[in-house]
């Protein structure tokens, strides 16, 4: 079944760019100059009278031919005769080269996509392919995931995603790679992956630079180049990368303060890895002055998005304060997430407990929910 892609209802859009007729703004204004000139001449011939009547007047010169409205893409794109000043003034965005129309685009959301087509038609007509590769895309995500009424099937949803890769968008180059990467195939991932993060895709950088640090042998240099584009686009997952490559000494020497402020951009972000770290950070003296304050502010918030280790820490942290309740909460959500060493200390603090606040311990945990964070 032949499926349209957005815009549904037409294909023109609701606006337009300045009209191109074939004319550059020199253009315009020679023209602007010609017709000045043409009634500066009319206006002189009807002042004298007499002198027209003796004289035949010159027919004014036949004006310049005006450019059709509808072009090809080749001629709206010829290139400059040899010796010009300057090339020939561009009049369509249609004509990008796709390669160029790629880098602008190929990292687009549905709806930046859909706001630039929306820009005129030339926009419209040019990133055609990339809304069908977001088609694509949003099909390959439901045979992936087994959503939208479409039954799981990873064959369909890696055609989908090599599809809309083919069209040129980033998004569903990372994709396929990543199944490629599930399924072992790690140089055909790489290579979608390394496609994806030159045409300037944080996603792809970031999975490029992790893919380096985990093949045989290891390209920890290539990695920390890739992880720093994706850490300096924002990518939080790259920012906790890159932290720990910079920890431990991954193809550089260690930098325990750089170290240190990645994890903090990580965990500004949501990171809840990074905010487990930047409280370890904190309570050493890695990179950060020892802060105790600070310390036990970032494990607490850790611990609220279900991160099992700082729940653990957390929950030390408050029996050692007397706060027993919360911290025998916070040991149970521990112990049911595999935190072994927390089951003792749970069970030595429930025996100190009446049975009312056994049972409201119980409910609490049961009815805990982790904050929401990007893992």
């Amino acid at each position: 079944m032949k499926q349209r892609t957005w815009p549904h209802r037409t294909d023109n859009p609701r606006f337009t760019a300045l009209p191109f007729d074939g004319s550059s703004v020199d253009d315009l204004a020679a023209k602007f100059a010609r017709r000045r000139h043409h009634h500066h001449h009319q206006t002189d011939r009807s002042a004298s009278t007499s002198a027209s009547s003796r004289r035949v007047p010159k027919p004014p010169p036949p004006p310049p031919p005006s450019s059709s409205r509808l072009r090809s893409p080749a001629s709206r794109w010829k290139l400059a005769p040899a010796g010009s000043p300057k090339p020939a003034p561009s009049r369509d965005f249609a004509g990008l080269p796709y390669d160029v129309l790629a880098r602008i685009a190929a990292s687009f959301t549905q709806s930046n996509l859909r706001a630039a087509s929306l820009v005129c038609r030339s926009w419209n007509e040019a990133l055609r392919p990339l809304r069908e590769a977001m088609l694509l895309l949003h099909w390959g995500k439901r045979f992936k995931h087994g959503r939208g009424g479409a039954g799981a099937n990873s064959e369909k949803a890696l055609d989908s995603f090599l599809k809309g890769a083919a069209r040129g968008s980033t998004l569903a180059m990372v994709d396929a790679g990543l199944m490629y990467w599930e399924m072992g195939k790690k140089e055909a991932a790489i290579e979608l992956y390394r496609k994806a993060a030159s045409l300037g895709d944080p996603a792809g950088q970031c999975n490029l630079g992790i893919a380096y640090l985990q093949v045989e042998p290891a390209k920890p240099q290539e990695a920390i180049k890739w992880l720093q584009l994706a850490s300096a686009a924002g990518h939080i997952r790259a920012q906790y990368q890159l932290a720990l490559c910079l920890h431990r000494g991954s193809g550089q020497d260690t930098n325990l303060v750089e170290a240190a402020r990645w994890y903090l951009k990580a965990a500004e972000g949501g990171y809840v890895r990074a905010m487990y770290n930047v409280a370890l950070c904190y309570s050493f003296g890695e990179g950060f002055h020892r802060n105790r304050r600070q310390a036990r502010s970032w494990m607490k918030r850790a611990a609220d998005r279900g991160h099992s280790k700082a729940q653990f820490e957390h929950g030390l942290s408050l029996f050692s304060e007397g706060e027993m309740l919360k911290a025998v909460v916070y040991l149970e959500l521990a112990t049911r997430a595999g935190e072994r060493a927390a089951a003792h200390l749970k069970h030595v603090i429930l025996q100190q407990l009446s049975a009312p606040s056994r049972d409201r311990v119980m409910f609490l945990a049961d009815n805990w929910r982790a904050l929401p964070s990007s893992r």
